[in-house]
């Protein structure tokens, strides 16, 4: 009874800190386990980090395979740069496959021979070795020995009999082969870890991970993605913002332009998102590099995310401004990271964003633009979902967040191609609007949450020396249509001299 007790309260790590993260610590030790999941997803990868961390722990561990040669898991391992020299690989062949006279089938040789066969090399093996941790791969070939699904859970629930008075802790993988799903073994199971791999129209497959049960656990549940890399499985748990809180203090984030930050009432508070959203090309992406720019000489970190723009680009753009990027870009006050969409999967970029912020001390946060970061979605409708709680935990650890939202069209009504404005503490609409046979450029502060704000229309401009802007502009109409006309007279307008050329303004 008391080993019992001991049994129920003792956790051993999967050998994968994502999955122990999604887990709460790891799994109950002497039990068995599932993982189930069509050829591809990971599953030996996952089961041999199981075996390896036992090693590691000095635990005598077993590899039983029926589906694969020792051979082939070496270089499994050897491609992850591991070694099988402190895991025991049992490669046992099903007696109607083996090329041993003495073991030959015939046409008379009954199905319960060889199931029971195979079953008695594995507890022999299990017996002489007495492991802590054992790994069986894979069920099919044990289903199609059996040939009936009563015959199949008879031997399975052997099985667990046999471990559960060996205190070792096992997990059994399924390739999901079967025409039918095997609830049966969800049933048997202590625990069931689901993989799965999608195939995209465009770009890398996703993969992904999800714990479908686990007895007396609690877990985070849903799809956690994952990525297979040298190393192992990169598991990358779901983001769950109300887990980060810490405390700070939400005063202001100066923007290095004093009449920016009168604009927004005395500027953007930490803990804070602002959304910038207008046309291609109208300036969004060089006022959140500013922002970047102000924050390293005060001395605080910044992370600038780019989806659609490469390094050299926005360097060009930055030394344009006289903005000093490549210094802050040096010394590592910002650190710049190109997104390839078709590459990297929602998770991943959420567990990019949360080591910025939490390993490297980023106090910054610039996200350009949310447009790539929606074809980063192989389903748009999770994609509100997500970045709230991916700004939910930015808030929360005092992060000042900058989205950069690119809508459709650059003259006329426009379209944007998602609606995001209720989740933004701040939005900042700019705009191109015609006055006297030139193209002008007006921002405004549509929304802001903490604190008051200026209601007027200002022109700006991008010039040699940054970001520079006007005085409010009254009269103005049409600015929320997409077609805004300005009535006034050129006094308040800035000059035609602090301008820089059309073809390097963003």
């Amino acid at each position: 009874m008391n080993a019992d007790a001991d049994d129920t309260q003792s956790r051993i790590s999967t050998g994968n800190s994502g999955l122990d993260d999604i887990l709460g610590g790891g799994l109950d030790a002497n039990r068995m386990y599932l993982y189930e999941g069509r050829p591809g997803t990971g599953k030996t990868t996952l089961a041999i980090e199981f075996l390896l961390e036992g090693a590691r722990n000095g635990e005598k561990t077993l590899y039983i395979t029926l589906s694969e040669t020792e051979r082939e898991l070496a270089l499994v391992a050897s491609r992850h740069g591991w070694s099988l020299d402190q895991i025991d690989v049992f490669e046992l062949v099903p007696p109607e496959t083996t090329l041993d006279p003495g073991r030959e089938i015939t046409v008379l040789h009954p199905v319960e021979v060889e199931l029971g066969e195979t079953t008695k090399l594995i507890l022999d093996r299990v017996a002489a070795l007495n492991p802590s941790r054992v790994v069986i791969d894979s069920l099919s070939e044990l289903r199609l020995l059996a040939q009936s699904s009563l015959r199949y859970r008879r031997q399975v629930l052997a099985l667990k009999h046999f471990f559960a008075s060996r205190r070792c802790t096992v997990v059994l993988l399924d390739d999901m082969t079967s025409q039918q799903n095997d609830l049966q073994l969800h049933s048997i199971s202590h625990g069931v870890v689901l993989l799965e791999q999608l195939a995209i129209e465009y770009g890398a497959e996703r993969r992904r991970v999800r714990v479908v049960k686990m007895r007396g656990i609690s877990f985070r549940g849903g799809f956690h993605d994952l990525t297979i890399r040298k190393g192992g499985l990169e598991i990358y748990p779901r983001l769950v913002a109300a887990e980060h809180h810490v405390s700070f203090t939400g005063d202001f984030t100066p923007s290095g332009n004093a009449e920016l930050d009168k604009l927004l009432g005395g500027g953007l508070e930490r803990g804070t998102n602002a959304l910038l959203i207008g046309a291609a090309g109208v300036g969004k992406s060089s006022m959140a590099l500013t922002y970047a720019i102000a924050a390293a000489e005060r001395g605080e970190k910044s992370v600038f995310f780019a989806f659609d723009e490469g390094r050299g680009t926005v360097e060009a753009r930055a030394k344009t401004l006289g903005l000093k990027f490549g210094p802050a870009l040096e010394s590592g006050m910002i650190r710049f990271q190109q997104i390839d969409p078709a590459e990297m999967s929602p998770g991943e970029f959420a567990s990019i964003v949360r080591k910025s912020v939490q390993q490297d001390g980023a106090r910054l946060v610039i996200i350009d633009s949310l447009n790539g970061y929606l074809n980063a979605m192989p389903d748009g409708r999770f994609l509100i979902l997500q970045m709230h709680e991916l700004l939910s935990f930015l808030s929360q650890q005092g992060v000042l967040t900058i989205l950069v939202l690119a809508q459709h069209g650059l003259v006329g009504p426009m379209e944007t191609p998602l609606d995001i404005s209720y989740l933004s503490d701040a939005v900042l609409m700019l705009r191109y609007f015609e006055y006297g046979g030139t193209v002008r450029r007006a921002l405004s502060v549509v929304k802001k949450r903490s604190g008051d704000h200026e209601h007027t229309i200002r022109e700006f401009r991008l010039t040699q020396n940054g970001i520079s802007l006007g005085p409010p502009l009254r009269q103005f109409s049409g600015i929320f249509s997409g077609t805004p006309s300005y009535t006034g007279t050129s006094d308040p307008l800035l000059g035609d001299g602090q301008s820089m050329s059309d073809g390097i303004e963003h």
